[in-house]
């Protein structure tokens, strides 16, 4: 008798080695699974700039990123107080100097510039569909830095308009493997309703990307039809734990690691574990 369905391993995936050279970006879901293979020795770099969670935001800056333009003073905007900030980026990217913060900008946008001119996987973990509008600049914000929210306009993408912008991205993006994954963290500030179509719409442009070279990674289902209860999720019952990461990182593992891979991973890790004096 049976009492969960569990995700298998994807089939057939095409192997990812530490030879690989990695960027991966998105949701802050992003760092769970890249905190994981960085531990285990693999080229990884992982949101290099913090959390984006919109797929408008992602799509804006692996294109800039791929044109090569560094940011300047138009890209960002100041507050009543004279602060300026980079919507693009979090909150971290807000200072009183306007050449100091681009310094820094710049600084931290060159590491991801230059991990995704060499890698050969990027992956991408999308959050959610809803997105704010910075009405001056009419450019939707990877994060509002705590502006007023006259300043925005909130809307939801739709499936169509994140193939959209998408497709002619990913055919810059060749020949680079695009891995495409939803978090499982769960946005209830949009309400039980709105997360669910939120999710549903993140899943639909993904399965529709694969149709343009793209993959799919069921990390979300790993976590809402495999694991399936509150005990695999934090007290914010928002966020999966440290245990569900450690499952999703696992079904990765086996979905692409060849025996060679992992055992080397492991071997990797102990070292890890000694330089932080964790002996296991």
């Amino acid at each position: 008798m049976k009492f969960r369905t569990i995700q298998e391993p994807l089939r057939n995936a095409a192997p990812i080695s530490h030879d690989t050279p990695i960027l991966a970006l998105g949701s802050c879901f992003t760092d769970n699974i890249g905190q994981r293979l960085a531990a285990r020795g693999f080229d990884i770099l992982h949101n290099p700039m913090g959390p984006l969670y919109n797929p408008a935001s992602l799509e804006r800056i692996i294109s800039r990123a791929l044109d090569g333009h560094i940011y300047t003073q138009e890209d960002l905007v100041r507050d009543s107080s004279g602060t300026w900030h980079c919507l693009d980026f979090p909150l971290r990217y807000s200072h009183a100097q306007a050449h100091t913060l681009l310094e820094q900008i710049n600084t931290d946008f060159s590491r991801l510039k230059a991990q995704l001119g060499k890698c050969r996987i990027l992956m991408i973990t999308l959050g959610t569909t809803y997105v704010f509008t910075h009405i001056a600049t009419d450019c939707v914000a990877g994060n509002c830095h705590k502006l007023p929210a006259a300043d925005f306009h909130r809307h939801a993408l739709s499936m169509e308009s994140i193939v959209g912008m998408w497709r002619p991205l990913m055919e810059r993006l060749t020949p680079r493997r695009v891995i495409f994954t939803v978090s499982p963290i769960r946005h209830v500030v949009d309400g039980l309703h709105g997360n669910n179509l939120s999710k549903a719409t993140l899943l639909l442009a993904a399965d529709a990307l694969t149709a343009h070279g793209a993959e799919y990674f069921p990390a979300y289902e790993a976590v809402m039809d495999d694991l399936r209860d509150y005990r695999f999720y934090e007290s914010n019952l928002t966020h999966p734990t440290s245990f569900a990461a450690d499952y999703i990182y696992e079904l990765f593992s086996q979905t692409y690691f060849s025996a060679e891979t992992l055992a080397k991973a492991a071997a990797e890790y102990k070292n890890y574990l000694r330089s932080q004096h964790r002996i296991q």
